[in-house]
């Protein structure tokens, strides 16, 4: 008989036991992954900048900003500011630029300094900034309205209407807002014979510019008529204002004038972002979304509160309009409409122009619309001999 085999006792030791893991010691282990650090994110790459700009960035938000404009609008502004400077220091009266600039921004100084600066010489630096600014705004939206460069208020009857409604605004009454409103009428009335003449706001080329002149001549024509007529008073009052002056302006019409701009300029910023549509033809600007009548029709009206309210201040000032749109555009490049620039611009050429009358010949000042015609009359002539020609219907 067999018997059974023989066991031996179970030890504790030998007991199953479970591990720190809770499984028991017999079974295979298995490894447990350790818990991963969390995925930082990774914000995606910016961009680089396109050639000739630089990205101006805050927060979420970034613009490109054109490196040549802006290089061109600040050494306009450092001429502008120079200039300002030589006008306040130079005349009959001579005063150190320092203390020019001492007078004019602090209001400190000797009591000469003071008359002179403030009470003579800083209203009519105020004037020419303006008149100037408000002309280079006019004629850069013009100029690229009708794809000219010598179309300006100068050459499409806005300045020649504006003068003489005014002219007939300062013969009839004394008021100081009158030549203003006169000035802005005779400018729209301009516009709307201009437009209708050569066949709305859509009609480019050299046909709205011919019929400009025309219109031009015949508002021409009628200033003379109504300064002939005039008691001899009233014309020797209009006819100093007629030739283009910044001598003893209306504070009024300063005013008015800085008022407009403050609305007209940004208004021209953000036609001028438009109005680089218009270079391509009708129906490609209307194929990326552009309404291109009431564009016109809008840019067409900027231009004439502009030129209307610079021609009630100063009186017809040629060729700022002209010159000023096309030294912005040589400073700048290709690219944005100027419209800051030609601002700029026109401002510093109606300051450098009045400084030239009342030095060259002193003590005889002569009137800064003289200088500008004088200056502006051989540039035209290069204009007109450079520019191609091309026939519009």
């Amino acid at each position: 008989m067999k018997t059974p085999p023989k066991t031996s006792p179970k030890t504790p030791t030998e007991t199953p036991t479970e591990t720190l893991t809770g499984m028991p010691m017999g079974t295979p282990s298995v490894d447990v992954p350790a818990p991963r650090p969390p995925r930082e994110s990774v914000a995606p790459p910016v961009p680089a900048a396109p050639p000739g700009t630089f990205r101006l960035a805050t927060g979420g938000l970034s613009v490109l900003v054109p490196l040549r404009p802006l290089l061109a609008g600040a050494v306009l502004a450092l001429l502008l500011v120079a200039v300002g400077t030589v006008c306040l220091a130079v005349g009959d009266i001579a005063v150190a630029p320092l203390d020019a600039l001492r007078a004019a921004v602090l209001g400190s100084g000797s009591p000469r300094d003071l008359l002179v600066v403030e009470e003579l010489r800083m209203p009519r630096i105020e004037a020419g900034i303006t008149v100037g600014a408000a002309l280079g705004v006019a004629g850069c939206l013009m100029q690229t309205l009708s794809g000219n460069r010598l179309a300006t208020p100068d050459t499409v009857g806005l300045n020649n209407g504006a003068t003489a409604f005014a002219v007939a605004g300062i013969v009839s009454s004394s008021t100081s807002l009158l030549p203003s409103a006169t000035a802005l009428t005779g400018a729209a009335t301009a516009a709307v014979l201009t437009l209708a003449l050569s066949g709305g706001a859509g009609q480019r080329g050299y046909r709205f510019l011919v019929v400009g002149l025309g219109v031009g001549a015949v508002f021409g024509a009628v200033t003379n008529l109504i300064l002939s007529r005039a008691r001899i008073d009233a014309a020797n009052a209009a006819f100093a204002w007629t030739v283009g002056t910044l001598n003893s302006r209306s504070q009024t019409a300063v005013t008015v004038l800085e008022v407009g701009l403050l609305v007209c300029l940004p208004l021209a910023v953000v036609l001028g972002r438009r109005l680089n549509v218009l270079r391509f033809s009708d129906a490609v600007a209307t194929g990326l979304g552009v309404r291109v009548r009431p564009l016109r029709v809008a840019v067409l009206l900027t231009s004439v509160v502009c030129a209307g309210l610079a021609v009630a201040v100063a009186g017809p000032l040629g060729m700022i309009a002209l010159a000023a749109p096309e030294a912005a555009r040589r400073l700048t490049g290709p690219g944005p409409v100027p419209v800051l620039t030609s601002a700029l611009a026109g401002a510093v050429f109606t300051l450098l122009a009045d400084l030239i009358g009342r030095t060259v010949m002193a003590p005889l000042e002569i009137p800064v619309g003289l200088v500008t015609a004088v200056v502006g009359g051989p540039y035209l002539l290069w204009l007109l001999l450079t520019t191609r020609t091309r026939r519009t219907p």
